[in-house]
């Protein structure tokens, strides 16, 4: 698992197509901006998901962005 330490205002940039951007931090809480070809789905973490082959790349998404969140987080506190 990687983990990043990112600000507001920044991103991370995920092959050629996806980028996650840092848009808010207040509190606890972190607003991202996703933005990614249409047919990868991108749910959050919490929500049940089923696993195949065609919701792999979205099930990497979901955790980087989890990942994303928790590092966010500790660095607020």
């Amino acid at each position: 698992m990687l983990v990043l330490t990112r600000r507001e205002n920044e991103s991370i940039r995920i092959g050629d197509d996806i980028f996650i951007s840092v848009t808010q931090i207040q509190g606890n809480r972190v607003r991202f901006a996703i933005e990614a070809p249409k047919e990868i789905r991108i749910v959050r973490g919490e929500l049940q998901m089923t696993t195949s082959v065609a919701e792999v790349p979205t099930t990497l998404v979901a955790s980087i962005v989890a990942s994303i969140q928790t590092s966010a987080t500790a660095v607020l506190r």
